[in-house]
């Protein structure tokens, strides 16, 4: 007689190795944005840990975790089904991604023709516009608590305004300092490393930003020009070059290493900011932002995510 135990056993173990096989390929064609997602949900602490976006979602399970992060006690976690049955589970799975789609209504998010079998079927341009808005609502909630203004979240208008204003502050700065003479300034203590950078300023360039998609973000010069206003001396402008893609990749690369270290929870990665993702470039400056008003926060010795190359 065979032992059906023993058979149910194998099979199961047999679909886990699937599992796990159809990950590791699905993690090898992952994309830079589901990357960036996925190491931003695993730095919030959520469980399990999310190995691939769309499979790991499906249950809707993180997704409250992430609510209940971003807005604290909106989830009625009474409504959520954890444990599934073999017999219920996909439906309560589709009801829980229900319920995650009316939570982000709650919060102004735009869902329309967004269902949550689409969360539950790992629908790849769905989820992504609907994990973006968490992340983007993650960020202003951290940027409002920084600013102290409770509900009220920081508009892309706002942002943009502040970006410009610390710029502006670095420009006059230069522009001051470069009406004295090279030789004078070289007499003060620190100021070699900064004469390539106000040498460039004082040659009429002026940094500003119309939008989160203005190219003149690509080069990284206004980031590493904010983090600079928000903490002096923490730029090496010895180490800023202009001019190549080269160049401006590794500007990049620097900007997000300074402002990490300085202590803002920057997410996005070099590339985002050469290549001008507009979504990702937002939350690089939200991220100063929220740093620009926390002057007590601890700075940190490395980054929060190794810089690599993602495709």
């Amino acid at each position: 007689m065979p032992n059906t135990e023993n058979s149910y056993g194998k099979e199961r173990t047999l679909v886990s190795l699937l599992s796990v096989l159809q990950e590791i390929d699905a993690a090898a064609d992952e994309t830079r944005e589901e990357k960036t997602y996925r190491n931003w949900m695993n730095s919030m602490g959520v469980d399990p840990h999310v190995n691939w976006l769309y499979s790991d979602l499906c249950s809707g399970v993180i997704i409250f975790q992430l609510y209940d992060i971003i807005r604290p006690g909106i989830v009625n976690w009474k409504r959520v089904v954890k444990k599934f049955s073999k017999l219920k589970g996909m439906m309560d799975q589709i009801q829980n991604c229900n319920y995650a789609i009316e939570l982000g209504k709650q919060l102004r998010f735009s869902l329309v023709g967004i269902q949550g079998k689409d969360i539950y079927d790992g629908n790849q341009t769905l989820t992504l516009a609907l994990v973006w808005q968490l992340m983007r609502a993650y960020t202003l909630t951290v940027l409002a608590q920084c600013t102290q203004s409770g509900d009220s979240l920081a508009t892309d208008k706002e942002i943009i305004a502040w970006v410009n204003e610390k710029v502006r502050f670095m420009n006059n700065l230069h522009h001051d300092l470069t009406c004295y003479d090279v030789s004078f300034l070289k007499c003060v203590n620190g100021i070699d490393d900064r004469l390539p950078h106000l040498q460039l300023a004082s040659s009429g360039r002026k940094r500003f930003i119309k939008s989160f998609q203005d190219q003149t973000i690509s080069d990284a010069c206004v980031v590493l020009d904010l983090i600079e206003s928000i903490k002096p001396g923490t730029i090496s402008y010895s180490l800023v070059k202009t001019g190549t893609a080269e160049n401006n990749l590794e500007n990049a690369k620097y900007a997000i290493t300074s402002g990490r270290k300085i202590g803002a929870k920057i997410y996005a990665l070099p590339e985002d900011i050469v290549e001008v993702k507009p979504r990702m470039v937002m939350t690089v400056f939200a991220c100063l932002m929220a740093r620009d008003y926390m002057p007590n926060v601890k700075e940190i010795s490395s980054p929060v995510e190794p810089l690599e190359n993602h495709g």
